[in-house]
């Protein structure tokens, strides 16, 4: 059972590229404009321009363009959700009929759109996390945030549940993973049957993965009360986060892209129709 086999959902890939070396609060803030600028489409076709943005992003960070699309794997179950609910229940000109379910065209266009931005969604935020290290991605975020400390807002802190929480899935799976491998060896079968009956048997799972995971945060807290961790407290960092001119290029690129593809999207009609002259 390969259940997670492949899952690269939250997993750091070492490097030494052009987007590797970044400020990680310029990736921060460019994954965060990306995925402004996805919400912001209008039209399935955009989505070729976004695909093509992160073929480049792919290209100047030497990351595998199957790797990155195989982080979508583990949301693929929201993404059918997403897509079977936008595909039955809008409304508009009928197209085809399953029982008392009406497929309609504009069900279909919402479809896909809803589920290629959900998909360009994931696969953005994981190149963020593919290129970043855990504690690069926790002192940029911790920076950004900072200026809310005046309000009282706990940057620190939020930075390390953060990144805590995303150093912890890829071992979590694994963890998952075995168990599935331990419990099948033992005769405990997860694929047949009715889905309650599977439902069931996922039991013998769930209990010793919920106990390792409480064993980990207890090893974890004790480790980091061991070093003498106070939350709120001023920490000094071995290396400092340093803005170069490489990070002010790079962000203003990805604004004038995104810019571009949205002013493209409002105003295709008349680009269109100035070409056709």
């Amino acid at each position: 059972m390969k259940l997670f086999s492949g899952i690269s959902l939250g997993q750091f890939i070492p490097g030494d590229s052009f987007i590797h070396n970044l400020d990680p609060r310029c990736k921060i803030i460019c994954v965060f404009s990306i995925i402004g600028g996805l919400f912001a489409a209008s039209r399935v076709a955009d989505f070729i321009m976004w695909a093509a943005l992160l073929l480049v992003i792919c290209g100047l960070s030497r990351v595998s363009v199957r790797v990155v699309i195989r982080s979508a794997r583990p949301v693929i179950f929201l993404m059918l959700i997403t897509v079977l609910l936008n595909l039955f229940l809008t409304p508009g000109r009928d197209m085809a009929r399953i029982g008392f379910l009406r497929i309609t065209y504009e069900g279909v266009y919402l479809a896909s759109e809803m589920g290629l931005r959900l998909f360009f969604l994931v696969v953005f935020a994981s190149m963020l996390m593919m290129t970043t290290s855990p504690m690069s991605f926790s002192d940029g975020t911790e920076r950004l945030l900072s200026p809310l400390a005046v309000v009282g807002f706990p940057a620190s802190e939020m930075a390390m549940m953060m990144t805590i929480a995303l150093r912890f899935i890829p071992t979590l799976l694994e963890e998952t993973d075995r168990i599935l491998k331990a419990q099948i060896s033992r005769g405990v079968d997860f694929e047949s049957g009715g889905l309650l009956k599977r439902a069931r048997s996922f039991i013998p799972v769930l209990i010793p993965l919920f106990i390792l995971v409480f064993q980990r945060a207890e090893n974890l807290a004790v480790a980091m009360e061991s070093r003498c961790y106070v939350p709120g407290r001023k920490r000094a960092r071995l290396s400092a986060l340093k803005w170069s001119r490489a990070d002010t290029l790079t962000l203003a690129a990805v604004i004038a892209v995104i810019t571009a593809i949205i002013v493209i999207d409002r105003n295709i009609d008349s680009i269109l129709h100035l070409i056709s002259l």
